[in-house]
């Protein structure tokens, strides 16, 4: 049995729906089809499918291999035509996940441009600001702000985002502003709780002088624009990264406090699990994020 095939025909029964469905687009007979997946999940000791007499579903060993055949497939249609025309063009379905409030205002208008560009390319995006594992769901690329996570993972820097304090001017009416980061201590402070230690700002001054501050507040979120959005309505002072303050700050809903004590800027990285043959698909998609966030930095706020 070659596994290359066998996956094919697997992959081809899923998209399908059914043994006879891809028999036919495959030019097999339907009992190949069916010998074929048998042979496979034999191989694999794994139980694939689970057939009944008006459907197949996948099994969660299924799943999981279907996406990783998808995966391998694609890599292997690229670097066959690489060899063949000595370049590669992306192809095949980039998924990629990324912050729900960056992806929305900043990587969708560069993925659209992008997507006009390779209209043979299909994207799968999801968004969410949990650091999810990229091989176990089968991604293929992941826009990071700060921290990237696993160390197995390659990341190439395409942007960076300030750290901005911010309140209300409403919150500010009702209590002293902070002169100096200890003051943040004697107020209400809203923190992001995917941040590696949720209840520590840290502080620089110009002089390089370096503060942490242990905060606490009336709320703890998993979503950035949810915190500045509390903040803008009173509720307490927040870290935002500039791509989402900047705008409430421009309509005069937040403002800026300690513009002295900044954080280092953090880097807004595209991460994709180490390999030593990068498909194309992904090495054109960083390749125009580094150049489109380059061009566009003053404009986006990032």
């Amino acid at each position: 049995m070659d596994r290359f095939e066998a996956m094919q025909v697997f992959c081809k029964v899923v998209e399908v729906g059914s043994f006879a469905g891809a028999a036919d687009r495959l030019g097999m007979s339907t009992s190949a089809v069916s010998r074929m997946l048998a042979q496979l999940e034999n191989l694999l000791e794994a139980r694939l499918l689970n057939r009944t007499t008006r459907r197949i579903s996948l099994t969660e060993s299924g799943q999981a291999y279907y996406q990783r055949s998808l995966q391998l497939l694609a890599d292997l249609a690229e670097t066959e035509e690489m060899v063949s025309t000595n370049t590669a063009s992306p192809r095949g379905t980039l998924r990629l996940t990324a912050p729900l409030s960056f992806g929305a205002s900043h990587l969708a208008p560069a993925l659209g441009v992008f997507a006009r560009q390779h209209p043979d390319l299909k994207f799968e995006v999801m968004l969410s600001d949990r650091v999810v594992d990229l091989v176990e769901e089968g991604l293929d690329l992941a826009i990071r702000i700060g921290a990237i996570g696993n160390l197995n993972l390659v990341a190439r820097k395409i942007s960076s985002a300030r750290q901005l304090l911010c309140a209300s001017p409403d919150y500010l009416a009702r209590h002293n502003p902070p002169t100096t980061p200890e003051d943040l201590t004697q107020h209400d402070c809203l923190s992001y709780s995917y941040a590696a230690d949720n209840n520590t700002w840290i502080f620089h001054n110009p002089q390089g002088i370096e503060q942490k501050i242990k905060v606490a507040g009336p709320v703890l979120a998993n979503n950035g624009t949810v915190l500045a959005e509390l903040a803008a309505a009173g509720l307490g002072i927040t870290f935002a990264p500039d791509f989402i303050a900047t705008p409430l700050i421009e309509d005069g809903r937040l403002q800026i406090l300690l513009p002295d004590w900044e954080p280092e800027p953090l880097p807004i990285c595209a991460v994709y699990p180490s390999r030593r043959h990068l498909s194309a698909k992904v090495r054109s998609f960083v390749d125009f994020l580094g150049h489109w966030f380059s061009r566009n930095t003053r404009d986006t706020g990032v």
